[in-house]
């Protein structure tokens, strides 16, 4: 019988391994001696301060890269096939998602091997929750194109995506986070919403949402970022028919219907609701005969 693929998330920045994993992963972490991981001196070091029983040199430690090879694929799983477990790890975060991972699981899917995700950090998962932008329907971009022209053009379109109510989010590699919000501010909507969410979980963690025009009043200190990882979310104003379910004129009519029906539940014996079919007559009354217009 085939083992069991994990699929094991990794800190998203410095701090405390307990801070970020709960207890049912980490059990799970320790009771499995193979593992497959994106970059082998940094898993070490990982899997060490999540405290695997065993010494990290009597472990299987294989490196699959940022990219893995196609070709290598059925080889990593083959003592998964013949009944041994294994765990997926990358640098950060959950595997599979921004992360490498996705074509092992495909490959494991196709050979019936038994897929566990388990619990842990999802930076795009937690900026989107800190952003209070919507998080009913979003889309992750990766990382936006290079070239000036391209990346204006590729922020014109996410901006014109996230009028039906989608947040879109993105990230950048730390070094270029300030000409990367430089060039938001320049290309967006003053009413679009920013959330720049940076170190998450980490001792600097910052997460601040902005409307472009909040952004552009700030000095150019306050709008220079740290070369730490971050996350970018945008949700422009939504487009005529498209206001997500909180969105404040939504919220009003919700409420006022709200009020209206409990000051008529209120106003009834009891505050009963009537049965489907049911009047204020008074009892014994006759029901009108709506055939001879009697209203």
């Amino acid at each position: 019988m085939p083992g069991t693929i994990y699929l094991l998330p990794n800190l998203v920045s410095d701090g405390k391994v307990a801070d970020a994993l709960p207890a049912g992963t980490l059990d799970a972490m320790r009771r499995i001696d193979r593992f497959l991981v994106e970059a082998a001196k940094t898993a070490r070091a990982a899997i060490k301060a999540m405290g695997h029983p065993k010494p990290v040199s009597e472990l299987v430690i294989e490196e699959i890269g940022h990219d893995p090879d196609p070709g290598k694929i059925d080889g990593w799983l083959a003592p998964v096939l013949a009944g041994e477990d294994a765990a997926i790890l990358s640098e950060s975060g959950c595997p599979g998602v921004a992360d490498p991972g996705a074509q092992i699981v495909a490959r494991a899917h196709a050979l019936g091997i038994r897929v566990r995700p388990l619990v842990g950090p999802s930076s795009i998962l937690l900026a989107l929750m800190a952003s209070g932008l919507d998080g009913q329907r979003f889309r992750f971009l990766g990382y936006l194109p290079i070239a000036e022209d391209e990346r204006r053009a590729a922020i014109v379109n996410l901006e014109r995506q996230s009028r039906a109510s989608e947040t879109q989010l993105f990230i950048e590699t730390p070094y270029r986070n300030t000409h990367m919000l430089a060039s938001l501010v320049k290309t967006l909507a003053p009413e679009t919403r920013v959330t720049v969410a940076t170190d998450i979980m980490g001792a600097g963690e910052s997460i601040r949402t902005l409307h472009v025009r909040e952004w552009k009043e700030l000095d150019q200190a306050a709008r220079t970022l740290p070369k730490l990882p971050t996350v970018f979310a945008v949700l422009a104003e939504a487009g005529r028919g498209s206001a997500p379910r909180y969105a404040p004129e939504h919220a009003k009519h919700k409420g006022e219907k709200t009020e209206k029906a409990e000051k008529f539940v209120s106003s009834r014996p009891n505050g009963t609701k009537p049965h489907r079919g049911s009047s204020n007559r008074p009892k014994g009354a006759k029901r009108p005969d709506r055939r001879k217009g009697e209203h």
